[in-house]
């Protein structure tokens, strides 16, 4: 189960990233262009919404049945930037840029215009992608280095 969790949520991540940078794209194009804000602009916000949250839910499936989380203790995992960086700070920062993206997703539906709605929905999930850049273990990162993508086998 846990290595068929750690493939999905290796494989969302690239979702993710490439659903926000299309909505961010087309936000942005919509926002400076003074485009119409259309049904499929509309779906994108939404997709991409629901695409970040369900990434979010098989990281907190992959968070609970990880052995990490059987012998963490916060107080050992300052001497272990890997184990912090996992057993707290990845979470946490994940975490907040859900929310960040679901406030913005949120706050663009309802907004009463076409340019309002692209210019939340492009200042909004470009905070949120630059958080969910931050906190993923790229292969370059001093916090903790894992592959771009991880295989079940």
């Amino acid at each position: 189960m846990y290595s068929t969790l750690l493939f999905l949520h290796s494989l969302g991540r690239w979702a993710v990233v490439g659903g926000l940078v299309y909505g961010i794209a087309r936000a942005y194009r919509g926002w400076l262009g003074n485009q119409p804000f259309t049904p499929l602009d509309n779906t994108i916000r939404h997709t991409v919404a629901t695409i970040a949250h369900v990434q979010l839910m098989l990281g907190y499936a992959l968070y609970f049945v990880s052995p990490l989380l059987k012998t963490f203790h916060l107080r050992d995992a300052e001497h272990d930037p890997g184990t912090l960086f996992f057993g707290f700070q990845h979470v946490a920062a994940m975490t907040v840029a859900i929310v960040v993206l679901t406030i913005g997703a949120a706050r663009a539906k309802r907004q009463p215009t076409s340019t309002a709605q692209f210019r939340t929905m492009a200042l909004w999930f470009t905070a949120a992608l630059l958080l969910i850049l931050l906190a993923i273990p790229w292969p370059f990162s001093p916090l903790a280095s894992r592959p771009y993508f991880r295989f079940p086998f």
